[in-house]
């Protein structure tokens, strides 16, 4: 439990008592410096107990077995993620422990439970550690806690939990002038109701010493001459289009912007029911997808997820989808053939070996991550790596690190290859990693000598976090990137940012302590109130329609399957079809789906599809015995009496959805002839 000096002084207004956030960089200690407060708190507070909530899920036991572990002799320290049956006797768990350790959203859920098993109210906890706490803004989880927070003490309410938060860069916010970035770091502090925000400022010196900064080189290539398999994919884009025969549409293949343009298009098809729009719409996506990854990674890459998108079940009865599967094969062998000529791959790729063959030259001694924006780009540069000559006799063990969300681009790891995969490089079985963001922030790893973003485009947290991650001696932080390109802008924009966000942490911290506590106050109650004025316009938006007059048609082949009135939900979130005649429009799909972490009352049961078109619905889930068909919106268009919607996610619905009443539906069906 020994600190540093910089440690000691972050920490003071904690040990007093006071709300604050600990800003210290990527590797300076700061879950240590929690460590040491939660211990003081709990030895000097009687009946104290402390949530330490984090935001990804493999955080959870990487702090009580890292971190937290050397407090387990004195106090009973219990650790609680989504795959944890404890989190179903949430409240049981929070009374028999001196330390819980959870994500933010399984306190979350527990706030707002109205079980007995699992509720448990802020006032249960005397204090809160939040760890990366810049995420505490806008809709995220953390900040739902703070404005639960927020309500009960501008209501006077006693006794609430202190806080402190960790974080490694608070950011700007998107803000790019002194007076938004000073504004932007105000607002986090109240939202965390913090009285202090505490940086290594009479210790900084000793800090840089601790913590050095890698070296940073930009390793810029030029555009390829020519991308002969790139124009053959743009002449197929542009030949679909012709087939759609819809005026006006963007000509800008192989973009972002092409993307979001494409994805608004389907939308309005869809909406419209015109579904030769709609199909055309989906296949230029993934030939764009296709585009983006030969922008990125190889050719054959780009080919392959074209490939394996065209051998996908597909209703052949439809003329459009013959249409277009028939246009591929038709290239499909011009395209496999140009994608194997070396001379047009892409000059990131040499680039990378480069600095890869510089690095890996002695046995044993580097060590290194590769930032990429996709799981795909991360597969692919691994199979990149396999097949490179060159770099085959070096001395690379390299593995993939991707997030454990599900992902219907590419195969989302389970928390346990996660940990398999950081268990691994920690050992030094393996010494190489090609990641996404999951890596950037949080994660337990050892000093790498190399860290390069590859083609990325972020903002300055995402670069503090991944720059931090180069910690050995005389490491090297690499930005890989074409010359001229949006990616290079904006990691020199980012370098300003990280500037800026500094002098604005300074002037706040300098402030005259009425001024900011008048203007956190301030921050504070206009965080309460708009919170107040979006739920209520949520609820005046869920009750626009009678659910009886709503109906939902499959996205695909605009067949109307039900009424908004055969909708319940289940614990709140899983949206159901409780009408039994729902089962003639859909079939299941052979095999269980699969989740890593386990629930209370269901199971999850099989995928289903449309019947009549094989459009993916949803899944089935096995609740108390009675399996549910649960509905993904997406999947289907909304008509009200105004209008015909396509939306992403249940909660942007215009009609109300009761809840399912377990005992009512066993009743009904119960009554049932068949």
């Amino acid at each position: 439990m020994e600190l540093r000096d910089y440690q000691w002084e972050v920490i003071t207004p904690a040990l007093g008592g006071e709300n604050s956030i600990i800003w210290l960089p990527t590797g300076a200690g700061k879950t240590r410096c929690a460590v040491h407060v939660c211990k003081r708190h709990l030895e000097t507070r009687q009946r104290g107990k402390v949530a330490v909530l984090v935001n990804k899920v493999h955080l959870v036991d990487q702090h009580a077995k890292k971190e937290f572990h050397v407090l387990q002799d004195a106090f009973k320290i219990t650790a609680i993620s989504g795959d944890s049956d404890q989190k179903f006797f949430f409240a049981w768990v929070v009374k028999q422990s001196d330390i819980v350790i959870c994500t933010a959203q399984i306190l979350q859920n527990a706030l707002v439970s109205k079980e007995e098993d699992l509720h448990v109210e802020l006032t249960d906890f005397s204090l809160l550690v939040i760890d990366e706490c810049h995420h505490t803004h806008k809709d995220a989880v953390y900040n739902k806690i703070m404005l639960n927070y927020l309500q009960h003490k501008l209501r006077g309410q006693q006794n609430l939990p202190q806080i402190l938060g960790l974080t490694a860069s608070p950011g700007t916010g998107g803000a790019t002038s002194f007076e938004g970035a000073v504004e932007h770091i105000l607002q986090i502090c109240a939202n965390l109701d913090t009285a202090k925000i505490m940086s290594a400022r009479e210790h900084l010196h000793h800090l840089q010493i601790q913590v050095p900064q890698p070296r940073k080189q930009y390793n810029l290539c030029q555009e390829r001459v020519q991308d002969p398999f790139g124009d053959r994919l743009k002449k197929i884009m542009d030949q679909i289009q012709r087939y759609m025969g819809t005026p006006g549409l963007p000509q800008d293949f192989g973009t972002q912007i092409y993307e979001q343009r494409i994805v608004e298009l389907e939308k309005k098809a869809a909406e419209t029911f015109c579904r030769k729009t709609r199909v055309c719409a989906l296949h230029l996506r993934k030939y764009n997808d296709a585009l983006l990854i030969n922008d990125t990674v190889r050719m054959i890459d780009a080919f392959q997820c074209l490939r394996e998108f065209y051998l996908l079940e597909r209703d052949m009865k439809d003329p459009t989808e013959r249409f277009l599967a028939a246009t591929f094969e038709e290239n499909r062998t011009c395209l496999l053939e140009l994608a194997g000529d070396r001379q047009y791959e892409n000059p990131l790729l040499s680039e990378l070996e480069e600095i890869l063959q510089e690095q890996f030259q002695s046995l044993g001694t580097s060590r290194g991550i590769v930032f990429t924006k996709t799981r795909q780009s991360a597969y692919s540069l691994h199979s990149w790596l396999k097949d490179t000559a060159s770099l085959r006799g070096l001395d690379i063990r390299a593995a993939v690190l991707t997030g454990a969300g599900y992902s219907n681009q590419t195969k989302h790891m389970t928390q346990n290859e996660q940990q398999d995969v950081i268990m691994s490089f920690r050992k030094g079985d393996l010494n190489l990693l090609f990641s996404t963001s999951v890596a950037e922030e949080g994660l337990d790893i050892l000093e790498c000598n190399i860290v390069v973003r590859y083609g990325l485009m972020t903002n300055e947290i995402a670069m503090v976090q991944a720059r931090g991650r180069a910690r050995a001696e005389n490491s090297t932080y690499s930005i890989l990137a074409r010359a001229s390109s949006r990616e290079v802008s904006r990691e020199l924009l980012n370098e300003e940012l990280i500037e800026l966000m500094a002098k604005a942490i300074r002037e706040v911290q300098d402030m005259p302590e009425r001024e900011y506590r008048l203007k956190i106050m301030e921050l504070q109650r206009n965080a309460v109130v708009s919170c107040k004025v979006k739920e209520a316009k949520n609820s005046e938006r869920r009750q626009l329609h009678d659910p009886g007059t709503v109906y939902l048609y499959c996205v695909n082949c605009n067949v109307a399957v039900c009424h908004g009135s055969d909708i319940r939900t289940v614990e709140g979130m899983h949206h159901v079809n409780i009408n039994p005649l729902f089962r003639f429009y859909y079939r299941v799909t052979p095999g269980k789906v699969q989740f890593e972490r386990s629930f209370k009352d269901w199971e999850p049961g099989c995928r289903i599809v449309c019947s009549e078109c094989s459009q993916d619905w949803g899944m089935e889930m096995i609740y108390r015995g009675v399996k549910l068909p649960i509905l993904c919106i997406k999947n289907f268009v909304v008509e009200t009496p105004v209008e015909k919607k396509k939306y992403k996610k249940w909660s942007s619905v215009t009609f109300s959805v009761e809840e399912f009443d377990y005992l009512e539906y066993c009743s009904s069906i119960a009554d049932e002839p068949f």
